[in-house]
């Protein structure tokens, strides 16, 4: 049977873009994660996936990927939906968080740099 995860996940990116808020997704990075190593931390990141900080935005059921900018350069992000720990409002905080299985962290990958996590309001774990 097919998780309901992603489909929970463009469900609550809906809600937040018809609300007028900012959607976040918070996710754990692993080797199947492409984001700019520089704006990890403690082996998370914290993305804003509104319709303006993205192109070519594509949530699908086994990933997220879009491109954005980073300090004004372009990169191409690919995030698993199984890496994802929450989506939400940057505004309220209000969205849904999942359950991530903690990934092996291998010896090449650099440590976790700056995002903050989620803030407050309504998040429901999804196991």
């Amino acid at each position: 049977m097919m998780s309901t995860k992603p489909y929970l996940i463009r469900a609550i990116y809906e809600w937040c873009v018809d609300q007028g808020y900012t959607p976040y997704l918070a996710a754990q990075v692993d080797e199947h994660t492409r984001v700019p190593a520089g704006h990890v931390r403690d082996g998370q990141i914290v993305l804003n996936v509104s319709p303006e900080a993205t192109n070519q935005l594509i949530i699908d059921n086994e990933q997220v990927g879009f491109q954005t900018r980073f300090n004004g350069v372009v990169h191409q992000i690919t995030v698993p939906v199984a890496n994802i720990a929450a989506i939400y409002a940057r505004e309220n905080g209000q969205g849904m968080a999942f359950e991530v299985q903690p990934a092996e962290r291998t010896a090449d990958k650099p440590p976790p740099e700056d995002d903050p996590p989620p803030r407050g309001g309504f998040l429901k774990v999804i196991k």
